[in-house]
């Protein structure tokens, strides 16, 4: 096991030094002059000039990319432009309105994904089997925009249930309920789209593993039904771990439009800002850290993938 991790570490060195290099390369080359965008099209050349010696824009690319590689291995990312504060302690702060969002998504998910995959498995021909496939189709077919706007003029313009935006009211609001009312309907957007992959993948595995002979075994040993179901859950996880642990990674990156729609301060709506307002360091600490958020997701199911099944580690 220790070997194995070992390597998984080791291969993630060269993918995260190219994270780096792609990450810094597209916002660099991105077209347009930041300069301009920040100063104003009037700026006088002193400006402009004592502007790019701050950012680093006067060097070339490739010394630029250093500098930054080497600030950031170090934890520093740079000051914002807009904000004019550091960017790890403007991420610092996004980034725990992300898990938040992006927890809550994924036990939605996991809940869901689970129920509907394993009544589909359970009902493959029956009435209840082909509505959880219809639904899981619809859930991965429904565009996020569409249906995180839909929500909002449902619940929250026409009946009034949840608001439709930010983490507490401006008026009276705080605490735990009232962050879980404004977390609901962005959990439920982001949360769709992977339910349905989820609940697709985990109906196969399960469906395979019930029409196997572990099952006929069991069946044959005179276990309950619930005892086969459990044992085949058990052998169909490795399946629901490995498409679980891609979801959460999706989501830590793809909720740019959730929090974007419903004014929720994480990491996507910062982005989102800075990318507007050109503010390049922010826009490169930004991916890279969702960048490395997925790398490391990825070691860790790696890892536990491994812990179930020991034939992965060969």
């Amino acid at each position: 096991m220790t070997g194995f991790l070992l390597r998984r570490l080791l291969l993630a060195v060269p993918t995260l030094l190219g994270v780096t290099v792609v990450v810094f390369a597209t916002v660099a080359l991105v077209p347009g002059d930041p300069l301009t965008a920040l100063l104003g099209p009037g700026a006088p050349p002193e400006a402009r000039l004592d502007l790019s010696e701050r950012l680093g824009l006067d060097e070339p690319l490739p010394l630029r990319y250093l500098h930054w590689l080497g600030g950031a291995a170090g934890g520093d990312l740079g000051v914002s432009v807009s904000a004019q504060r550091p960017v790890a302690e403007l991420l610092g702060s996004a980034l725990g309105q992300t898990l938040l969002l992006a927890g809550a998504a994924f036990l939605l998910v996991l809940a869901g994904g689970v129920l509907l995959g394993a009544l589909g498995a359970l009902r493959p021909n029956g009435p209840l089997g082909r509505l959880c496939d219809a639904l899981g189709t619809l859930a991965v077919s429904a565009p996020q925009y569409s249906v995180a706007l839909l929500l909002i003029a449902v619940f929250a313009v026409n009946l009034r249930w949840l608001p439709a935006g930010g983490t507490h009211d401006v008026f009276g609001g705080g605490g735990a309920g009232d962050l879980l009312r404004h977390l609901v309907l962005p959990a439920v957007a982001a949360a769709l789209v992977p339910l349905g992959l989820t609940a697709k993948v985990f109906r196969a595995a399960l469906s395979a593993v019930l029409a196997g002979e572990l099952a006929d075994s069991l069946r044959a040993r005179g276990l309950s039904r619930f005892a086969v179901l459990r044992h085949c859950v058990h052998n169909a996880s490795p399946a629901l771990l490995t498409i679980g642990g891609l979801q959460l990674a999706y989501l830590l990156e793809g909720v740019v439009f959730v929090e974007t729609l419903f004014a929720w301060p994480g990491v996507g709506r910062l982005l989102y800002d800075a990318l507007t307002a050109r503010d390049l360091p922010l826009v490169q600490g930004g991916v890279l850290v969702v960048a490395v958020a997925f790398v490391g997701i990825n070691l860790l199911v790696d890892a536990a993938h491994a812990a179930i099944d020991p034939r992965v580690r060969s």
